[in-house]
């Protein structure tokens, strides 16, 4: 009786520092994603069609690194798959910092009468690699909170508490940016923001040693045996497909909203903000984050006792509501927001009230990665780890919409491409409804014993 008391209590201590790793690769995650937008208003500057590029590449990487990146946590485990990332965005994280001081005088070829220069290139890259590298651990963070809660209610919950440490590395990213860049002018650069991607490589340095040291359980891991073909897979459930889908969505909601935001705060014509615009955008798209942070912490109390179709399909009709009246309420509306001014620090500035009503959307956004997760992959049982790869795959949503309603503020106006984003929230409503409901529980998913590995 002893050593089983020992024994479940070295196991309980190993799963709580393995959901505190967890909970900081999260923070990871949105570090480096949400780099991509405020340094997006660097390079608009000098191209204009390419505000919403960087990010798209950041995304495009899932794309093609989700279901490898499923594969490998198969294969070498958890640990080694969040090792290998942290060494892909350290690369990622450098050459966004050759970007500034190579090749800026070499064109390369021209797009719409501009010649694209080669350190342009070399950012774009740099953000592709860091996709990969946020792709990764986003393949191995997901999967793993909602196994050590258990999966139901409980794994939702752990889900959402570490997607509190994501938005709070959100809030403060495109802050620092915003702090640092100031107003982009002509003359703003890459060199601007060194310091910021000095401070994240070192922070890539510092979670490699941390994670090194880490035991983390590795419920999915091949161990050498012979591998066997199922005649399913996630495919074959409805409401994973659906899932799918909603991530695809999602990831291009939680994106656009702030991006697009920064963008219409930034543009002083639009906006109606003459002084230190940027730096006054970066503040208040920061709040956007913090109040993702907010609704993740009152999440993860309440997900234990409210259920994940319940949040969905509370949040995606508020946001539906919240952006609706954005969209229709005059600019002339005004509402006094912290932000963030070069010459005097934190203070107040006079934003258009549609802001306020965007970075609202943030409390809804907050909950519905792990909603959505979390009633996809539910009744997966084996299918659970491969699913995590495929959802991996679907984070490209967050590159390939705002990279479209993007183009939609260039052509039509700002506020008329968060249509786009109201067609997507309908659809996660109609998911939370209809489509989570899983209609394929006569497919098995418990793992049956190999005679070749007997």
């Amino acid at each position: 009786m002893k050593n089983k008391a020992a024994a479940n209590s070295a196991g309980a201590k190993g799963n709580f520092v393995a959901i505190i790793a967890m909970f900081f690769l999260f923070a990871m995650i949105s570090f480096v994603t949400n780099l991509a937008a405020p340094l997006g208003t660097i390079w608009k500057n000098n191209y204009e069609w390419s505000g919403m590029l960087g990010n798209m590449m950041n995304f495009l990487a899932y794309l093609f690194m989700g279901i490898p990146a499923g594969n490998l946590l198969s294969k070498i485990g958890y640990k080694k798959t969040a090792l290998y990332a942290m060494i892909v965005g350290l690369a990622g994280l450098v050459l966004q910092w050759l970007s500034g001081v190579f090749g800026s005088g070499i064109g390369v070829f021209a797009v719409a009468d501009q010649t694209v220069t080669l350190n342009f290139l070399i950012y774009l890259l740099g953000a592709f690699v860091c996709g990969f590298c946020v792709c990764m651990l986003n393949t191995v963070v997901n999967p793993m909170l909602n196994m050590l809660g258990g999966g139901g209610n409980r794994g939702n919950q752990l889900v959402q508490t570490g997607g509190s440490f994501n938005s709070l590395a959100g809030t403060l990213t495109p802050l620092f940016v915003g702090m640092l860049i100031g107003q982009v002018t002509s003359t703003t650069s890459m060199t601007d923001v060194a310091p910021l991607l000095y401070i994240a490589m070192g922070v890539f340095v510092l979670a490699f040693l941390i994670i090194s040291f880490v035991s983390i359980p590795e419920p999915h891991m091949s161990k050498g045996k012979v591998a066997r073909k199922d005649a399913h897979s996630p495919w074959s459930f409805r409401h994973t497909v659906l899932g799918v889908i909603g991530i695809f969505f999602y990831v291009g909601i939680e994106v656009g909203i702030p991006g697009v935001l920064i963008f219409y705060l930034s543009d002083s014509a639009a906006s109606g903000i003459t002084e230190n615009a940027t730096a006054v955008a970066g503040g208040v798209a920061a709040i956007y984050w913090l109040l993702m942070l907010c609704g993740r912490l009152i999440s993860s109390v309440i997900s234990g006792k409210v259920s994940s179709k319940a949040q969905l399909t509370v949040v995606s009709t508020v946001a539906i509501i919240l952006i609706a009246v954005a969209i229709f309420l005059p600019s002339t509306y005004r509402v006094s927001m912290p932000a963030y001014s070069p010459a005097d620090g934190f203070t107040m500035a006079m934003v258009p009230t549609k802001a306020l009503l965007l970075v609202a959307c943030g409390l809804c956004t907050s909950v519905m990665w792990g909603g959505i997760f979390n009633l996809a992959v539910e009744g997966l049982g084996k299918y659970t780890a491969k699913a995590s790869g495929i959802f991996m795959m679907m984070v490209v949503g967050g590159g390939v919409m705002p990279l479209i309603q993007n183009a939609i503020a260039n052509s039509v106006s700002y506020m008329a491409s968060y249509w786009l984003v109201i067609a997507m929230l309908a659809y996660l409503l109609f998911y939370a409804l209809v489509g989570c409901k899983n209609v394929n529980t006569n497919i098995p998913v418990e793992e049956e014993p190999d005679p070749r590995n007997l």
